[in-house]
């Protein structure tokens, strides 16, 4: 499982111009079950996104396409998770 952490690096309007082709993506891998969660940061500097056990290369390739590439650097942590609350313990079999 990865923890893909987005910090903007451009003003939020810029984001904001991006935000509606950000979501067209962000659903194009929930549909695909790619991604598990995702949502900004509070304060809103950036966006963090939960992606399952996927091969790191197809990971990178799915990171390109995001329109959020022209205003976000993306930092990218892998775990295992090993523990988790019942409504998500099935997070600790992908």
């Amino acid at each position: 499982m990865y923890v893909v952490t987005l910090t903007y690096h451009q003003p939020i309007d810029v984001v904001e111009s991006l935000a509606d082709n950000h979501k067209d993506w962000l659903k194009k891998y929930y549909a695909q079950g790619a991604f598990i969660a995702s949502g900004r940061k509070v304060p809103r500097t950036g966006g963090i996104i939960l992606v399952k056990s996927i091969a790191r290369e197809e990971l990178d390739r799915i990171l390109a396409e995001d329109p959020f590439n022209a205003v976000a650097k993306y930092d990218v942590i892998e775990f295992i998770p090993s523990m988790a609350i019942e409504s998500v313990a099935a997070l600790t079999t992908l």
